[in-house]
């Protein structure tokens, strides 16, 4: 049976890697998010425990990458160019070869792989490794700051262990290399709200996504507008991701839950109130489903360090208010982070949200009802038994 534990997966060992002094990517944002958390007593509980992350193996990385581009990630470990790096996407701007890079891939991989087998060893009911949900990197190339599918590969060792898995990416960048791993198979339900395609990296994640083969009808992505803001965010949950959880009836949830949807952010502008992220994330937690969480992207390190924080304290069931402690505002500062409050105060933009941004959600909306639900429920008609031994999501 699973334990009511909650495992964080600590990110501070990658800590001493670096995308660089101009890079968006600020990995120090994993030290402000673990010394928040110390500093708000979050971590000081006997239902927490706090684990270490571990390189990802070769054989794990091969579920879903090719050996070419491992082997090309691999010699590229001492930052410096070797042939093949653009063919693979490495060596760009967005995705830089620094030293130790290969270590860095495989230790976000490994630590997301960790969080996997805390759920399935069952001694854990949610376990967050915040390094992880690096969603963009594809079988063979690295893509949007990512160099290895952590999540990809933390769904295939739930997958390997016999769990049907739902996936939620709430960042503001379509989880295309998640979609692309599982696009032909129907034992993962990928759900990706994020900034629509025309606006914003990658380009893609239309509603007529959906899956092929075996998969049709288990890709769902639902693109919103910028300036989406919170109302936008509970229509999706309300009018699709529930109601799919249900015909689905995943025996795992696994979330990404990228930052960078919030107002503010550096590169997104889907405007997002921390609150609202709050709120998002109770509603996962209250499926009450075995649940891996992830990171992923956000630009602002002062809304990912909140938003992040926010997510554990529902996670482990905490009540913080919104004073930020002194001692991290010192610590937070050497960065140049300055917060004034943890949910701070949600923007008009995020309250109301634009009448024509509905018009179009709607229409997405009817979209993806019409071609994707009749084959969720089609699949649950056909006699799918859920995991007996772990809750389902019948009643979110």
């Amino acid at each position: 049976m699973t334990t009511g534990k909650a495992c964080l997966v600590d990110p501070r060992p990658l800590l001493r890697f670096d995308f660089g002094p101009l890079h968006p990517f600020k990995v120090h944002r994993l030290g402000l998010v673990i010394g928040l958390m110390q500093a708000t007593g979050l971590l000081d509980r006997e239902d927490v425990y706090v684990i270490e992350p571990r390189e990802a193996t070769t054989d794990e990385a091969r579920a879903f990458h090719s050996d070419g581009y491992l082997e090309v990630l691999r010699v590229a470990d001492d930052g410096m160019w070797v042939p093949n790096l653009f063919a693979h996407g490495l060596g760009t701007a967005d995705n830089p070869v620094f030293p130790g890079v290969y270590e860095w891939a495989m230790t976000v991989a490994g630590g997301s792989i960790r969080a996997a087998e805390e759920i399935i060893a069952g001694r854990a009911r949610v376990s967050f490794s915040p390094a992880g949900g690096l969603h963009h990197a594809m079988a063979t190339r690295a893509s949007g700051f990512c160099h290895v599918n952590d999540a990809v590969l933390g769904i295939h060792t739930l997958l390997a262990a016999g769990k049907r898995v739902a996936y939620i990416d709430i960042d503001a960048h379509h989880g295309d290399g998640v979609q692309q791993a599982f696009y032909d198979r129907d034992d993962v339900l990928t759900i990706s709200i994020h900034q629509s395609g025309h606006t914003i990296f990658p380009g893609t994640g239309y509603s007529d996504e959906a899956g092929t083969g075996a998969g049709e009808g288990f890709a769902v992505n639902i693109p919103l507008l910028p300036g989406a803001g919170d109302a936008a965010y509970e229509h999706c949950l309300e009018q699709i991701v529930l109601p799919a959880l249900r015909e689905y009836r995943p025996d795992v949830l696994v979330t990404q839950l990228g930052a960078d949807a919030l107002d503010g952010d550096l590169v997104a502008s889907l405007a997002m109130s921390l609150p609202g992220f709050e709120a998002i994330v109770r509603r996962f937690s209250a499926l009450e489903l075995p649940w891996v969480a992830l990171g992923g992207g956000g630009y602002s390190v002062a809304n990912v360090v909140r938003a992040w924080v926010l997510a554990w304290a529902v996670m482990t069931d905490a009540q913080l208010g919104d004073a930020i402690p002194e001692s991290w505002l010192t610590e937070a500062a050497t960065y140049g982070v300055a917060i004034s409050s943890l949910r701070g105060s949600p923007s008009a933009k995020s309250k109301d949200t634009a009448q024509r941004v509905m018009i179009s959600l709607d229409r997405e909306i009817d979209q993806i009802r019409d071609r994707v639900f009749p084959l969720l429920r089609a699949s649950s008609a056909e006699g799918f038994q859920p995991n007996r031994d772990e809750p389902t999501a019948e009643q979110p």
